[in-house]
């Protein structure tokens, strides 16, 4: 039970109710339990929450799961968490030779590998070809339009995709098996030049995923075009890049200034160590797609008007902060909260509070809160993205 019963409610044993304080009163009909314990910052909202904010908050747990041989996907659109219209997300796994089947999409196509690894290929509109391996903190990036393919290796591998529509849904793509199907044989044959038998055994509808053999050594499977390889890399190992580190974990931004072919979708992986708290801040040019990998946490979102609301995070789990509301995201667990934060935009930008005020002058800071220097001494120019002060921080 939390050191503070009044903070998360009463208890009745190990049953939360919805008690702060002298506020509210016990619930004692239909409920989820669980559900409740898990999101204490909604079961018994923070005195500070104040006025209506959309729910920024879906988990992959609650979607569809479509599930096919060689592997299975689910996805979070804006049909799910309708706030969400810049960016929507799949998550999928491969099994050992499980294939994403060679399609195309309208929308850019930017992934994280969580686990395993995977063969990735692709061609652009010259005719240059590109074929990479990548595995567990890789990053892939597809143009809008360019037709590419995924396929498990070894040991399977599980991935979130990103597409810079929040309304994409990966079973609305453009299939080359869909294609076939829907493509009069004569035409398939007119077009390829072969026999129309040649097309008697093709799939009678899109494949999506199926399975096969693990290919071999990729230097086996390289196909040598005449107008060479892709020149800006679809690949970046964004684990493999050195973090910013600071006191309460660690950052690494990943946008086109180091990712050059990632034109619409900006990221940072972020770590916030037990204590610690991703800080005060906003984003001046994008709403921001979270997607938590480990650990819990908890966010409140500014909307300015005296409007602002908590929610509760966890692995699997998908936020959304709407362009330029203010927010933090704080651990609220005893292992590190490690997160992904996107934007559909070429370049990663935030403004950090305590950096802002920092800059501005001591006097005009100090009338507008009705602080003194006591405080304003304390504040920091340089950004820290990831705090944690000692006695300061929040316990669990």
């Amino acid at each position: 039970m939390d050191k503070d019963a009044t903070k998360y409610g009463s208890f009745y044993g190990d049953i939360p109710q919805p008690i702060r304080g002298n506020e509210g009163a016990t619930d004692n009909g239909p409920r989820d339990i669980m559900r409740d314990r898990e999101n204490p910052d909604m079961f018994v909202p923070p005195a500070t929450d104040a006025g209506l904010i959309p729910n920024l908050k879906f988990s992959f747990s609650d979607t569809h799961m479509q599930l096919n041989e060689g592997g299975w996907s689910r996805e979070i659109t804006v049909r799910d968490l309708p706030i969400a219209t810049t960016l929507a997300g799949v998550n999928m796994r491969l099994t050992a030779g499980g294939v994403r089947e060679m399609h195309w999409h309208q929308q850019a196509e930017w992934a994280y590998m969580l686990l395993g690894s995977a063969r990735i290929t692709s061609v652009d509109a010259q005719g240059r070809n590109f074929i990479a391996d990548v595995e567990e903190g890789d990053l892939w990036y597809f143009p809008a339009g360019l037709p590419h393919s995924i396929q498990g290796l070894a040991e399977g591998c599980e991935f979130l995709l990103v597409f810079d529509d929040g309304s994409f849904s990966d079973l609305n793509t453009l299939s080359i098996s869909d294609w076939f199907a829907h493509t009069p044989p004569e035409v398939l044959s007119a077009n390829f030049g072969v026999p129309v038998s040649d097309f008697s055994r093709i799939p009678s509808e899109q494949v999506y995923i199926y399975q096969t053999d693990v290919p071999g050594p990729i230097q086996s499977e390289a196909i040598a075009s005449p107008y060479g390889t892709i020149p800006l890399s679809f690949k970046h190992r964004l684990l493999a890049q050195p973090p910013i580190k600071t006191s309460g974990g660690s950052v690494r931004i990943v946008d086109s200034t180091n990712f050059p072919i990632a034109k619409t979708v900006a990221a940072a992986l972020v770590e916030i160590k037990p204590g610690g708290m991703r800080e005060l801040h906003w984003h001046p040019n994008q709403d921001e797609w979270q997607y938590y990998l480990s650990g819990q946490g908890r966010m409140t979102v500014f909307a300015g008007n005296g409007v602002a609301r908590t929610f509760n995070y966890r692995a699997g789990d998908v936020g959304y902060v709407p362009f330029a509301y203010g927010h933090y995201i704080q651990n609220t667990g005893e292992q590190s909260l490690w997160f992904l934060e996107m934007f559909k935009s070429d370049r990663f930008l935030d403004i950090s509070l305590n950096q802002w005020m920092a800059l501005t002058p001591k006097p005009l800071v100090e009338s507008n809160l009705n602080v003194d220097e006591a405080f304003t001494g304390k504040l920091h120019k340089v950004k820290s993205p990831v705090v944690r002060f000692p006695g300061f921080t929040y316990y669990p």
